[in-house]
């Protein structure tokens, strides 16, 4: 059928544009031809409304008969049809494919035309589509051309193009003085003092790490394109000394040009060219609005600067769910004093060190709690272990010393001191609160005395600070801990006269926690679940090697998906539903929150509501998805 002459042909064609979702027919006819013809584009078709000129009966019918089936569908249809001699067959039908912004458009008219209800035009819209309207993405025709020369793990999306730089140095030096306007960091893998350079980067590539990596957590949360773990299925070679980078027989070296695709992985080797991100129409709005009439989740942000707190609050954020505050220790002035804590003899010298850290540290609340006007903030304490603020480099120790007044020797034994086997289950979290508590104090006086002067500019809001001692295992350092904070905080709003209410919570993210959350609801007000590490420390294995062993396990189907980026509802699951039910029997209002990566993966979200805890908290991009 089709091929019988020139009153016989074949196409297919869209109700709507599946592009943009514009309401007109859209598609492609041949003359004389069979489907193959159309789809192997040997032959130039001819758009729809030509079909109208040529067999206006036919057309007509045509029109009459896609109508019926989208009032039908209530949905956009993609068809294919035959014309055999002026007679005209439908061969099928199915709700079309389309793009982020169609998708949007086209939900929103069909709720105007009375087909659909808003809470169906919600869920008529994929949660992951809306990433595409929130970064930077390739333009398509530069993409086609360009070439895949290696691929690692999807960790934060969008599109970058940059030069490479080796170092987070370079990369805030090289965008500074305008060498070079646009740069991608590659690294073997970040740590917390690479923050500024990866501020300025357009995207970040590391060889090491998985979904829930630095890299990817702090990208996330910025909005930035990262593609970690290049290195566990390519040939890769790094070398960041000389400079240089080898991937799959490509060698690029400082300067050179190339793009990553947060959203697929995919390394080029050359600058593709990127199109901004545009998230501002009416349609994502509306639809960001009917999701919020219907939910019965709240959504929090992580963040840890007033911008992210912004950018959270802009896409609709209630409150923060985690703020980390080791990012604010590694800027000028603010790493001397924080080394010098590290480094010192005894209390005392270590309280006045820390005397200098504060007032950087209330600062810096202040402007997160200026941003989100009002909302619940629940400030993570210091949770890193140590070594990550000591210097590695020979002129860093030197200068650490002299500004000290000690030896070389003296400094690199004590650095020396701090190293552990594995650092991830060694001296960090309450740990370090337990052994000086000196620490704990100085955070809850920044984060009370932050509160108590953002209360008395915005008396119109009800500021109740929220506390979260990281890394518990055991009711009595949490109530060590505690003791210091209420202790801290009281006397600080007695002084300042205030009645000021505040809360002290936990963060879920050891097994044992979970196992004994009855007991440490007797102290905590609060649970908030660290799926990153309570995956790690469930399954065994971390999150920065995993991907060297996941790839086999996935070919092998022993594990279905990365249990960094979609939780394990089985095991871990388990774990959070147990604590949620043992926490809730000891203390009822208890307050239940995730704050780890899971909280914006729209599986995840959705077993967060079915175990019954009352928000989500995700980085600030992946808001709108939760």
């Amino acid at each position: 059928f089709g091929n019988s002459g020139d009153r016989s042909g074949t196409g297919v064609a869209f109700t709507r544009d599946p592009a943009t979702g514009a309401k007109k027919l859209m598609g492609e006819y041949l003359i004389n031809a069979q489907g193959e013809d159309v789809v192997a584009g040997v032959r130039t078709p001819s758009p729809i409304s030509h079909l109208h000129e040529q067999m206006p009966e036919v057309y007509d019918q045509f029109v009459e008969i896609a109508t019926r089936l989208e009032n039908y569908f209530r949905d956009m249809q993609d068809m294919e049809f035959t014309i055999e001699d002026g007679h005209l067959y439908m061969l099928q039908t199915r709700n079309g494919k389309r793009t982020a912004q169609a998708a949007l458009q086209i939900a929103c008219d069909l709720v105007d035309e009375g087909m659909i209800t808003e809470q169906e035009a919600v869920l008529r819209v994929e949660p992951k589509q809306l990433d595409t309207l929130l970064h930077p993405q390739f333009d398509a025709a530069a993409l086609k051309a360009a070439e895949v020369v290696g691929k690692g793990l999807a960790a934060s999306p969008g599109s970058a193009c940059g030069q490479i730089v080796f170092t987070a140095e370079e990369a805030e030096e090289m965008v500074k003085s305008g060498k070079m306007k646009k740069v991608v960091l590659v690294r073997l893998e970040t740590s917390p003092e690479d923050i500024v350079g990866m501020q300025v980067s357009q995207g970040i590539l590391t060889v090491r790490g998985g979904m829930t990596s630095h890299a990817a957590v702090v990208a996330r949360g910025m909005g930035t394109c990262c593609v970690s773990g290049c290195g566990n299925d390519n040939d890769v070679k790094i070398d960041e000394e000389a400079k240089t980078f080898e991937l799959n027989g490509h060698k690029f070296v400082e300067g050179d040009w190339i793009s990553i695709d947060g959203s697929t992985g995919n390394i080029y080797g050359e600058a593709v060219a990127t199109v901004p991100a545009d998230p501002g129409s009416g349609y994502f709005g509306r639809l960001m609005g009917w999701a919020d009439k219907y939910r019965q989740l709240m959504v929090y942000t992580n963040a840890d600067t007033p911008r992210d707190a912004a950018q959270g609050r802009a896409f609709g954020a209630q409150g923060i769910g985690l703020c980390r505050n080791e990012h604010m220790f590694f800027e000028g002035e603010r790493i001397k004093a924080m080394r010098e804590m590290i480094v010192a003899d005894n209390t005392e010298d270590r309280k006045k060190a820390l005397a200098k850290i504060m007032p950087y540290q209330q600062g810096d609340f202040e402007g997160i709690y200026e941003a989100m006007e009002g909302c619940p903030v629940t400030i993570r304490f210091l949770d890193p272990p140590l070594h990550e603020f000591v210097p590695t480099e020979e002129a860093d120790i030197k200068l650490l010393a002299e500004d000290l007044g000690k030896s070389v020797a003296d400094i690199k034994a004590i650095i020396a001191g701090l190293h552990e086997f594995n650092p991830m289950m060694g001296h960090r979290g309450c740990r370090l609160a337990v052994t000086y508590p000196e620490i704990a104090a100085m955070q809850t006086r920044a984060v009370i005395k932050a509160a108590l002067a953002v209360q008395a500019r915005h008396p119109e809001w009800t500021m109740v600070p929220e506390i979260m001692i990281p890394l518990v295992g055991e009711v009595k350092e949490l109530k060590y801990v505690k003791n210091v904070v209420v202790s801290t905080a009281d006397e600080i709003i007695k002084a300042a006269n205030s009645d000021m209410k505040y809360k002290v919570g936990t963060m879920i993210e050891i097994p044992r926690a979970a196992l004994t959350a009855d007991e440490i609801a007797k102290e905590a007000e609060f649970f908030s679940f660290g799926t990153n590490d309570l995956t790690q420390m469930t399954f065994g294995f971390s999150r920065d090697d995993a991907g060297k062993f996941l790839g086999a396990y996935y070919d092998k189907k022993i594990y279905e998906s990365d249990p960094f980026a979609k939780l394990d509802q089985t095991g871990v699951g388990k774990l959070v539903k147990m604590a949620a039910q043992l926490g809730r029997e000891t203390r009822a209002d208890l307050h239940l929150g995730i704050c780890g990566e899971h909280g914006g993966d729209p599986s995840s979200v959705e077993f967060c509501h079915n175990v019954g805890l009352d928000y989500v908290s995700c980085s600030p991009f992946r808001v709108p998805l939760a």
